[in-house]
C-alpha cells in the first residue's frame, strides 16, 4: 500500500511540474520580447564579429544595475529571417487583454474574445487605432517574406501562363511583392481595407 501512495505521489509531483511549466512558459514569449525591446539582435548583427558580454553590455541602454542579468537573455538569438514584427504584434498588450477575458467569453455570445475585451472587432478596432493597424501589416509582412519565397520556389509551375493576380486580404502588398519579383511580366492588385496603408510606385499594379 505505501508503494503505492509513493507512486502516486510521484505522478502527483510529475503532473504538478507540468501544471507550473505551463502556468510559466508565457515567460519564454515575455523574455524573447524584452531582448527584441532592448535592441540585443540589432547590436550582435551591427558589432560584425563574435561579441563578449561585457561588450554587449556596454552597447544596451540598460541600467547599471541590471547588467549582471543580461546573460540571462542570451539564450535568445536573431535569425536571418526577422520575426521582430510578429512578436512584439502578438505580445502587445492590446493583443493579450483577450487571454484573460477567456472564461468570459465562453459564458456570453461575441463572437471572439478580443470582442469581449475591447467591444470591438479585431478589423473595427485597427481601423480606429494608427498604431495596432501599423503592427498587425508589419507583423504580417515579417511573415509574408519567408512564405512568399518558398511560394515562388516550391510552387512556381502554378505561375505558368498567369497575367494577372488579386491578392485579396493583401495588406501592404508583401506577398504580391515577392511574388512579383519572380513574375515581373504579370500585373497585379492587392485587395484590402481602407485604413490599411498603401504602398505603390510599381506601374503595373493596382490597389483597391
Amino acid at each position: 500500500m505505501e508503494l503505492i501512495n509513493e507512486e502516486s505521489e510521484s505522478e502527483l509531483l510529475q503532473a504538478q511540474t507540468h501544471v507550473w511549466n505551463h502556468i510559466f512558459y508565457f515567460i519564454n514569449s515575455m523574455t524573447l520580447k524584452c531582448a527584441v525591446q532592448l535592441g540585443i539582435p540589432d547590436v550582435i548583427q551591427k558589432h560584425g564579429k563574435p561579441m563578449t558580454l561585457s561588450e554587449l553590455v556596454s552597447a544596451l541602454p540598460i541600467h547599471p544595475s541590471k547588467t549582471h542579468y543580461v546573460h540571462r537573455l542570451m539564450r535568445i538569438l536573431d535569425n536571418p529571417w526577422s520575426m521582430r514584427p510578429f512578436l512584439l504584434f502578438v505580445l502587445d498588450p492590446v493583443l493579450t487583454k483577450r487571454h484573460y477575458c477567456l472564461s468570459t467569453w465562453f459564458r456570453n455570445d461575441d463572437r471572439n474574445a478580443f470582442s469581449v475585451a475591447h467591444e470591438n472587432t479585431f478589423w473595427e478596432y485597427a481601423g480606429q487605432d494608427p498604431r495596432i493597424n501599423n503592427l498587425f501589416n508589419d507583423a504580417m509582412a515579417s511573415d509574408s517574406i519567408l512564405v512568399s519565397k518558398l511560394v515562388v520556389r516550391k510552387c512556381k509551375g502554378i505561375f505558368d501562363g498567369v497575367n494577372f493576380l488579386v491578392d485579396v486580404g493583401g495588406g501592404l502588398g508583401t506577398m504580391a511583392k515577392g511574388i512579383g519579383e519572380a513574375f515581373p511580366h504579370m500585373d497585379y492588385t492587392v485587395f484590402d481595407l481602407p485604413y490599411v496603408v498603401f504602398v505603390g510606385g510599381r506601374t503595373n499594379w493596382w490597389w483597391l
